[in-house]
């Protein structure tokens, strides 16, 4: 057993949250109970995740996407009350974890994809600091298709491929979830390809004429392995329970 506020604290500083500027706020976001015996992890805050954590004995649910973002109403109505309702109800807490996830270097969801896909990591893939997505290479280059069936063996869905010039992947962009934008970095730095996890309607053209290959492998899909690395630590730091729960989202 540990303290919600030790597990939380350590949650804080393990992913430097106060280095971002975030679309929402990192960490604690719903308190309920003092002490965890047992943390659920899961993709995106919702009441399919709440109820199946229920229903696992959580104390606390870690998520990527958590309730409350800078731009939404702050009014608790309608189905953002239901949520919290749920949440306090159940003496359950909620902390989310979103830029610092994906950017952290041991545990974040840029570098888990990278290293589970058989590559390394070269370096920091955007301009600012601290960089989200990272530059990844593999010790030798894998074809196109091997490459798009390494993604489907990870993730459990063919990715949709836009193709560019090249028959090989030696370096690639990596920025999980909605960045589609990154696709100009990648261009502009000389790579062989970007993956991250949806697509625009701008990316074929662009794939196609710049020849940098683009694999949009699901927004879910992509940042399912940080929460389950945050999870995991937390059992083992804290000798409590671990549980990651897949609730099906097919963007």
């Amino acid at each position: 057993m540990v303290a919600l506020v030790e597990c939380i604290d350590e949650l804080n500083q393990y992913l430097e949250i106060n280095r971002f500027q975030d679309y929402g706020p990192n960490g604690l976001q719903v308190q309920g109970g003092s002490n965890i015996n047992h943390v659920v992890t899961g993709v995106s805050a919702c009441q399919a995740l709440f109820k199946a954590a229920y229903a696992q004995g959580a104390d606390l649910i870690v998520v990527h996407h958590g309730l409350f973002w800078n731009k939404q109403s702050p009014c608790l109505t309608g189905v953002m009350y239901e949520r919290v309702r749920y949440l306090i109800e159940a003496n359950m807490s909620l902390a989310a974890y979103h830029l610092p996830l994906d950017a952290h270097a041991i545990s974040g969801n840029n570098v888990l994809l990278a290293q589970q896909l058989g590559a390394s990591i070269r370096g920091p893939f955007d301009e600012y600091v601290p960089s989200i997505g990272y530059i990844a290479a593999f010790k030798t280059p894998v074809s196109v298709d091997e490459f798009s069936a390494r993604i489907h063996q990870l993730l459990g869905r063919v990715p949709d491929h836009f193709e560019g010039t090249g028959t090989h992947i030696q370096q690639f962009g990596i920025c999980s979830g909605a960045a589609q934008q990154g696709l100009y970095r990648a261009i502009e730095l000389g790579l062989d390809a970007y993956l991250t996890g949806e697509v625009s309607e701008y990316v074929p053209h662009l794939a196609q004429e710049s020849g940098v290959h683009y694999f949009g492998a699901g927004h879910h899909a992509t940042e399912r392995l940080g929460v389950q690395a945050l999870g995991d630590r937390l059992s083992q730091q804290f000798k409590i329970d671990h549980t990651f729960l897949e609730i099906s989202n097919s963007i």
